[in-house]
C-alpha cells in the first residue's frame, strides 16, 4: 500500500472528525467557549500517533512552501523545546517515542507541563499548523467519550448539567478509521508507538 493512499484515507478521517466536531459545536451553542487566543489546551504535551505525526510533517512542508519564515519559527520552537525537555523525556530521547509502560506513563503525567506547543504562535495565539493538527486538538472542547465517561474542556460547559453535556456529545470516529490507519502505516514504514508534537516537528 503506497503512502499516498494512507494520506488520502487520513484526509477522509479528518473530514469525518471535523464534521462530527462541527455538529458538536452546533449542539453546544454558547456552552462552547473555544476561540482564537484561548491557548490553555496548547500548553503541556500529549501523546500523538504516527498518523498524527505524518500529518503534522506534511503540514509543516506545506507551510515551508507558502510561508518559509513562519515554518522556520515552528522548527526553531520545536528544536528548542526538545533541547529543554530531552533530559527528562519519558521515552527514547533519540527517537521521541514515548515509553508506554506504566512507569513511563506515570512519568509523563507531570512531564513538561508548562511547555507551550511549538506549533503555537506566541504572538497571535493561533496554531501555525491548524489544518494539520492532531486528532486530540481537533476533538478537544466538546464532550468526548473517554472510558465510558464524558470529558470536556474545563473552560466550557460552565454550569451545564450532566444531561446538557450528554446532549452535545458525538462520536468523532464511529468506524474506528484511526486504528486501521495506524496499523496500515506501521506495516508500511515499521514505525509504531506514540510521540509528542515537538519531537515530530524537530526531526
Amino acid at each position: 500500500m503506497p503512502l499516498a493512499e494512507i494520506d488520502a484515507r487520513d484526509g477522509q478521517l479528518i473530514q469525518i472528525v471535523d464534521a462530527a466536531m462541527a455538529e458538536a459545536a452546533r449542539r453546544a451553542g454558547p456552552w462552547l467557549v473555544c476561540r482564537l487566543g484561548c491557548t490553555q489546551c496548547c500548553v503541556g504535551p500529549f501523546p500523538i500517533t504516527q498518523v498524527d505525526a505524518r500529518r503534522l510533517r506534511r503540514g509543516l512542508a506545506e507551510l515551508d512552501a507558502s510561508d518559509p519564515e513562519r515554518a522556520r519559527h515552528v522548527r526553531v520552537r520545536a528544536r528548542d523545546y526538545v533541547t529543554r525537555v530531552s533530559p527528562d523525556f519519558p521515552g527514547d530521547p533519540a527517537t521521541g517515542i514515548l515509553d508506554q509502560t506504566p512507569e513511563g506513563e506515570k512519568r509523563f503525567e507531570t512531564f513538561a507541563d508548562d511547555e507551550p506547543c511549538p506549533a503555537l504562535d506566541p504572538e497571535t495565539g493561533a496554531c501555525d499548523l491548524y489544518c494539520a493538527r492532531p486528532l486530540t486538538c481537533r476533538t478537544f472542547g466538546p464532550p468526548m467519550r473517554a472510558d465510558e465517561e464524558l470529558a470536556v474542556c474545563e473552560l466550557c460547559f460552565d454550569g451545564a448539567t450532566d444531561d446538557e453535556i450528554e446532549s452535545c456529545a458525538v462520536d468523532s470516529d464511529p468506524d474506528g478509521l484511526e486504528t486501521t490507519l495506524k496499523q496500515d502505516l506501521a506495516k508500511i514504514d515499521g514505525t509504531t508507538g506514540q510521540t509528542i508534537v515537538a519531537y515530530c516537528l524537530a526531526s
